[in-house]
């Protein structure tokens, strides 16, 4: 009883993928059997200590796999056919040489890269050549048959509704089941034939059947990601050179200013003063610039770098002087130090006395010089404070009496009898316990023994208490804005004494400052410039220079009557 027997009949037509393939090996087997030794792998269950061949170690051996795939009970590195093998990737992309019918080498090849075997891509010369068409009858110009464009157009409607029913149904929230494939039963027959393949099986009937679709599953799948767009078509080929990057100078050359007249501007724009000189044409001038310019820029770069080399040359020198000075007074204050450290201890010798007396002497001098100084600083501090102790008396009189101060300065060195003539109190003493007088009643020709006053007047007073002018000025005057209104601006006019006043004042005038006695004037120097002194010091050189040059020819005289003498 077979296998074949047990089996239903089939429902459809049994394919098998294999059968045209054995069909035409039949064909091509020839006529002479050939005998081959295949070395198979030990079947399964008997593989204990099989390895198969590693293809590292230049021992390939297809038939160790039998052309399948790697043993999973055997716990080794293996690659069958090669596979997965180091060494074996390339990321070159580097593409074969291919050749065309004349022999010639196809570089369009690098054009079509990238792209479907299906899509256009022009890169031939020929391909920018307009096509020729010799007849009408041409067979690329005439039209399908009806029964093509028929059986066209069904497949593209079928296409078409399959792809909206597909994407209706899956919007639907609730739908049936699809309706699934029947089944289909296949032959297999393996190309490996024996023992330690499948099993020892010869063939294999598979019933491939459909898997149920749960209608309520969730998607497993995204399938809203979004993907990339594939490369674009290549650009038509120009034959032309390559294009080159446009450089700034070029670019300025295109640009064209706008035309900006100088006399019209009927809307009354305002045009920025770079666009109008840009549309003046200067711009297209040529500026040259002088060579000069930059040799001065670079003899006063250089001229500033040795100043400022000199300058700290200088100045490290200067530090290196000061800290050798500094080092050499260190060195003699400590031999100083040593050498009364050493007297005092009482461990110089009796020949090494004679040292002793400078060193005391140097140490008075310096104790002496010590106690100059402080008394000089003493002294210093001491003026100081009293300069201290003006400034500040003088601020304060400014900020508590401003217009006190003028006069405070002027009266402080006044003599005693210029107060008493002007009428100005006298210097108080608060801290004195001494009774204090008017010094203005002593010393005076008149009193009540010689005549206070003459006896037909009543005056309680000798002097007036102010002075006749100030109170007339008071007295007769009106007040202020009270009859503006009546006289208008003729009072101002009326007071106003500047009439008598030159446009023009006097050189060295100062009216800051108001006078209170009469008028004082200073003493015209002699001599100024120093003239006079002059003229005396250049007669004494002249007078000099006479005496010289008499006594002179007096000697030359001499000298020549000397030799006379000798010659005779």
């Amino acid at each position: 009883m077979s296998l074949a027997s047990l089996l239903p009949a089939p429902s459809q037509v049994v394919w098998d993928r294999e059968d045209e393939a054995r069909e035409q090996k039949l064909r091509q087997r020839p006529v002479s059997a050939l005998v081959k030794a295949v070395v198979t792998a030990p079947p399964y269950g008997q593989r204990k200590g099989f390895v198969p061949r590693n293809p590292e170690l230049k021992q390939v051996n297809v038939s160790d796999f039998g052309d399948g795939g790697a043993f999973p009970e055997i716990h080794v590195a293996q690659y069958p056919l090669g596979m997965g093998m180091k060494g074996k990737e390339t990321t070159s992309n580097a593409l074969a040489v291919q050749l065309d019918a004349q022999g010639k080498v196809k570089y369009d090849v690098i054009a079509r890269q990238g792209h479907s075997k299906d899509k256009i891509v022009y890169s031939k010369l020929s391909d920018l050549l307009p096509s020729e068409i010799t007849s009408e009858e041409d067979p690329t110009l005439q039209r399908p048959p009806t029964e093509e464009i028929d059986e066209l157009t069904e497949k593209t409607k079928k296409a078409l509704e399959k792809i909206t029913r597909s994407k209706i149904a899956a919007a639907m929230p609730v739908r049936c089941a699809e309706k699934q494939a029947p089944a289909q039963y296949i032959r297999y027959t393996p190309s490996q034939q024996g023992q330690s393949f499948n099993s020892g099986a010869k063939q294999r009937v598979i019933r491939m059947v459909e898997a149920q679709i749960d209608p309520l599953e969730p998607p497993k799948f995204k399938i809203n990601k979004k993907i990339p767009r594939g490369p674009p078509s290549p650009p038509a080929p120009v034959m032309h050179s390559p294009t080159r990057k446009v450089t700034v100078k070029e670019q300025k050359e295109w640009k064209i200013p706008p035309c900006i007249s100088n006399w019209k501007n009927a809307k009354g724009y305002t045009i920025p003063l770079d666009k109008r000189l840009a549309a003046d044409g200067r711009g297209l001038q040529q500026v040259h610039i002088n060579e000069n310019f930059a040799k001065l820029a670079e003899a006063l770069y250089i001229a500033d770098r040795k100043a400022r080399e000199a300058v700290e040359m200088r100045a490290q020198l200067e530090k290196k002087l000061a800290q050798k000075e500094k080092e050499k007074k260190e060195d003699h204050l400590r031999q100083l130090a040593q050498k009364a450290r050493e007297e005092r201890a009482g461990l110089k010798s009796a020949a090494m006395g004679l040292y002793i007396f400078p060193v005391h002497f140097c140490l008075r001098r310096v104790f002496c010089y010590c106690a100059e100084k402080s008394e000089e600083s003493r002294e210093r501090d001491q003026l100081r404070q009293e300069r201290h102790k003006d400034r500040a008396r003088e601020r304060n009189l400014a900020r508590a009496a401003p217009d006190k101060r003028s006069r405070l300065q002027r009266e402080r060195e006044r003599d005693i009898s210029e107060q008493i003539a002007l009428g100005l109190p006298a210097k108080s003493i608060p801290n004195s316990g001494e009774a204090q007088f008017d010094q203005r009643l002593f010393n005076t020709s008149k009193g009540m023994d010689s005549g206070y006053g003459h006896d037909d007047e009543y005056n309680v007073y000798d002097k007036p208490w102010k002075d006749s002018n100030s109170i007339g000025s008071h007295i007769y005057r009106p007040s202020k804005n009270i009859d503006k209104d009546t006289y208008g601006d003729d009072l101002e006019k009326l007071v106003k004494t500047n009439r008598f006043v030159p446009d023009k004042e006097f050189s060295g005038t100062d009216r800051s400052t108001t006078r209170s006695g009469p008028v004082q004037f200073e003493k015209d120097e002699e001599d100024p410039f120093g003239l006079d002194q002059f003229l005396k010091q250049a007669k004494r050189a002249s007078s000099s220079t006479t005496t010289t040059t008499k006594r002179k020819d007096e000697r030359e005289q001499r000298r020549d009557d000397r030799d006379k003498r000798r010659k005779h």
